[in-house]
């Protein structure tokens, strides 16, 4: 009974692979197509922007509440940024235009979700670590991270918070579409509050514990503290972004299952 159920199980996530990277690739070619560069898009569009923004900083001389040098701390700053503003930008809306997909048996809304979320981190992840390599060896302004393992361990919880956040406001979106308007003023709202453009350390002490409260600064405080290591004194509560994280993520999949069944195909 036992290896029949071992069996059914191993079945069941054979299909869901497929599904997942059926829609993976129809994902990408929808988006990006089979001309010019293609799917190398999914990590140059990124990298463009975040140079931009590096480029801008190390023109104006900006100050970053530190000495750190200032292209390091805009690509570990911006490269967050696109990681959760983009999940939750594919994810607002997303269904209603791909109706027809839940026709087959095997497509979920989730099932949706989850492929632009993959696409989506697998292009800023890329995107980070492209930079990171290309000015490691040919920049002095720019060095290895320190502790490989605790800027991973931030960059996923970053990742988590991203994907939560999407799946949560994606639900909802189909419910209620002034969702999707009121995302774009609050996103640029949230993105210098995010911690990207500042060093918590540099903040007056009751403004810590405020910005404190954004699991984004939490987890960028962790990445740049595995990037820049004893050059960097971080301010972060792991304990705290793990159950915000989690507290958001059953409260996305509660809304996305109560919206998955009263969706309906077209």
């Amino acid at each position: 009974m036992q290896n029949r159920e071992m069996g059914d199980l191993a079945g069941s996530l054979r299909v869901q692979g497929r599904v997942i990277y059926a829609l993976l690739m129809r994902e990408v070619l929808t988006r990006y197509g089979r001309h010019n560069i293609g799917f190398l898009w999914l990590f140059v569009e990124p990298m463009l922007f975040t140079l931009g923004v590096a480029a801008i900083w190390t023109a104006l001389n900006s100050v970053h509440g530190s000495n750190l040098p200032i292209i390091a701390f805009a690509i570990t700053g911006y490269s967050s940024i696109l990681l959760w503003r983009n999940m939750t930008f594919r994810c607002i809306g997303s269904i209603q235009p791909n109706l027809s997909l839940l026709y087959h048996r095997n497509i979920k809304p989730i099932d949706i979700y989850i492929s632009r979320l993959i696409l989506e981190m697998v292009g800023a992840t890329t995107s980070l670590i492209v930079l990171c390599v290309v000015f490691g060896f040919f920049s002095s302004g720019i060095t290895w991270p320190e502790n490989l393992a605790e800027l991973i361990g931030g960059w996923m919880l970053l990742a988590w918070f991203g994907m939560a956040l999407a799946v949560l406001l994606g639900s909802l979106s189909e419910d209620f579409e002034f969702i999707e308007k009121l995302w774009h003023p609050a996103q640029y709202l949230l993105v210098p509050l995010s911690g990207a453009a500042f060093q918590v350390d540099s903040l007056p002490p009751r403004v810590q514990a405020l910005a404190l409260k954004l699991p984004t600064v939490n987890g960028l405080e962790i990445v740049r503290e595995g990037f820049f290591g004893s050059k960097f004194h971080a301010h972060y509560d792991v304990g705290y972004t793990i159950w915000f994280n989690a507290i958001m993520t059953v409260v996305g999949l509660l809304l996305q299952r109560k919206m998955s069944r009263e969706v309906t195909p077209e």
